[in-house]
């Protein structure tokens, strides 16, 4: 229990982080197919959400890498 709640915590953390500092990217999680459950009553355990966890950092990483470092977006140019 104590891993899914910490895989909670990331999650909640990333997403917040994605809502306020990369609005641009945040519609993108409502269409994420790992959010659509394909049954009716699905299990939710540590592994989906590790896998959920690990998609929302790709998705953020690849955001940066693609508009913040090569300086796509709106002029800004950082290294972080």
């Amino acid at each position: 229990m104590e891993r899914i709640t910490t895989l909670l915590n990331e999650i909640t953390s990333i997403t917040l982080e994605i809502e306020t500092i990369y609005p641009e990217i945040y519609k993108f999680l409502e269409e994420d197919t790992l959010t659509l459950p394909f049954m009716e009553h699905p299990t939710i355990n540590s592994e989906i959400l590790f896998d959920y966890l690990e998609s929302l950092k790709q998705l953020l990483l690849h955001h940066k890498e693609t508009h913040l470092i090569y300086g796509n977006y709106g002029g800004r140019i950082t290294t972080s």
